[in-house]
């Protein structure tokens, strides 16, 4: 299975200055897979430590940060040799202790010849109640589900996945039957690796939501097993929500669909919780599309999405009859799982910064904003051929972006103020701007 992020691993390795390397991600996003096979590939060796299952290596790390002591108790351990200059160290689910995410400091700062990359499930939660974590001497990296080129490889469809790479939209026009239909697939099978794999074995719906519903249970359950008890409840509540918040044409959360009379302060920490998770997207709305986005972000106007695009199929029981007949797909939801497929395709590229537009009486709507290489470039999501783009002529006229973006199922088209990019091929969006 390709995941892009491992470039990024590799250049990371070859960094002079290299700092340990914390992957972030949701539970089951494939970040141990991905750590155990960069290692396979890239060192002559590897070690890897799994915190939640050894007791033994906590109580080391608690005890103080003696790099030769921690690297003879991790041979011990893991029954391997560690040479500096050709052993990848993992430290997994180093959530379960606040000593080994310490000791990277010291790894950093007294013996920085050792390759060290680390993650965990629900880390972003943990990094919260950390008293001593060691900020600017490491380094981070983000993995999501796969995105749609990367589905592409997995399903050993590469001659599609070039296809799209090479721009040749006569020829991409030409197979566009062929590509709608594979993303109608990723819609319902998303981009979790176990669901992924199943497909691709098996080519089963059944068994893909099967798996889809065995995640949703399991997020579910961390909540109640590492989420403060005062808030579960609350937490399922926005979890629950999600699919009506992003089914209303308007799809700025709202309070007030979670339970009647419902408030922001009553609510707040149990978002934030699901952010830290990693388990849902929240996208600011910002007041004025100007550089900085963030400093023009509203706080209190927001959309929630989740975090795959499959697991919102399966949370609004969208079936495979539904994917089967002709584009309903694309018409359910009014649209969610189509910004929601958008979204995640953006978010793998963390050079961009995604926010979303809305005039003050929500008149117009830009569904999201993105900041790159210095432009703020508005995009609009169309869940089929429909080529009106009322908002986005609107937001043209007023602000004179110098590049606008449609994603449509209609055919790729660049006009005077307007570029229209499939939807198959936002899987690189940026290699679509004229810049």
């Amino acid at each position: 299975m390709k995941r892009f992020l491992s470039d990024k691993l590799v250049k990371w390795k070859d960094e002079k200055d290299r700092k340990p390397l914390i992957i972030r991600g949701a539970r089951q996003v494939g970040k141990t897979w991905l750590m155990k096979e960069f290692g396979k590939n890239a060192f002559s060796s590897v070690a890897y430590l799994n915190f939640e299952q050894s007791k033994n290596l906590k109580n080391v790390f608690d005890a103080g940060f003696d790099i030769p002591r921690l690297i003879t108790a991790i041979e011990i351990e893991t029954n391997q040799k560690i040479n500096p200059q050709n052993t990848l160290i993992i430290f997994d689910e180093i959530q379960e202790s606040e000593g080994a995410l310490t000791s990277l400091k010291y790894f950093y700062e007294n013996a920085p010849e050792y390759y060290i990359m680390a993650a965990g499930s629900l880390l972003g939660v943990s990094l919260h109640k950390q008293r001593s974590f060691p900020v600017g001497k490491v380094a981070f990296v983000d993995l999501y589900p796969l995105s749609f080129g990367e589905f592409l490889l997995a399903l050993n469809k590469e001659p599609l996945y070039n296809l799209l790479q090479s721009k040749d939209w006569s020829l991409i026009t030409s197979f566009k039957s062929t590509f709608i239909e594979m993303l109608k697939h990723y819609y319902f099978v998303g981009g979790m690796p176990e669901s992924v794999k199943s497909f691709a074995q098996e080519n089963d719906f059944n068994q893909v939501r099967q798996i889809q519903e065995r995640l949703l249970a399991a997020y579910e359950q961390d909540f109640s097993k590492h989420a403060p008890y005062d808030i579960v409840p609350r937490i399922r509540m926005v979890w629950k929500s999600i699919p009506a918040q992003l089914a209303k044409e308007n799809k700025k959360f709202i309070y007030g669909l979670i339970k009647q009379g419902a408030r922001a302060k009553e609510f707040e920490l149990a978002i934030a919780w699901l952010c830290d998770a990693g388990l849902v997207q929240k996208i600011q709305r910002v007041s004025k599309p100007a550089i900085p986005l963030i400093a023009y972000q509203d706080n209190s106007d927001f959309k929630l999405y989740l975090f795959d695009v499959g697991l919102l199929c399966a949370m609004g029981s969208i079936d495979q009859k539904t994917l089967i007949n002709g584009d309903e797909l694309f018409k359910e939801f009014k649209g969610a799982m189509t910004e929601q497929y958008v979204l995640q395709q953006l978010i793998c590229n963390d050079t961009l910064s995604v926010y979303y537009w809305a005039s003050e009486k929500s008149k117009a709507e830009i569904d999201f904003l993105i900041q790159y290489k210095n432009e703020v470039i508005p995009i609009e999501v169309k869940a089929a051929e429909n080529l009106k783009a009322k908002s986005l002529k609107s937001f043209y006229e007023q602000y004179n972006p110098s590049t606008s973006i449609r994603t449509s199922l209609s055919d790729y088209r660049k006009e005077a103020w307007l570029i229209n990019v499939p939807l198959y091929a936002t899987t690189n969006l940026m290699a679509h701007l004229p810049f």
